[in-house]
């Protein structure tokens, strides 16, 4: 089995020594993401924006393997509080009302400053 690693290159992966996402021959498994904005490199106030930009760098990850959301086969929804779980919910619906995962939503703590949501997902990798 071979493992392919894939980095953005931020200041979190650095910090941690891990990767965005790593495949391996069956599965892409990308690692928790907060919703940082690519054009500020701040992470916004709006739980739905962090929503948005959490997805949208995974989505990237994937497209790296030559997958998509469509390949998603679970998410783990990590949140602040149930106060924020409908603008997740919203986020998620929007890319996965086709092709709804499955799905693991827990309220803790996020260590990154600021962000109410992190995501993580598993697809599967296409031959």
């Amino acid at each position: 089995m071979t493992l392919d690693r894939h980095s953005t290159g931020t200041r979190f992966e650095a910090l941690a020594a891990y990767s965005r996402a790593v495949a391996d021959d069956r599965y892409i498994h990308v690692s928790g993401t907060v919703g940082i904005d690519p054009a500020t490199g701040t992470i916004p106030d709006d739980v739905g924006a962090q929503a948005e930009h959490a997805l949208a760098t995974i989505e990237a990850a994937l497209a790296h393997f030559g997958a998509g959301l469509a390949d998603v086969t679970r998410t783990r929804v990590y949140i602040t509080s149930a106060d924020v779980l409908m603008p997740v919910a919203d986020a998620l619906r929007a890319r996965f009302a086709e092709c709804p995962p499955a799905n693991t939503t827990l309220i803790c703590g996020i260590p990154a400053p600021g962000a109410k949501v992190e995501i993580e997902v598993t697809a599967l990798r296409r031959s």
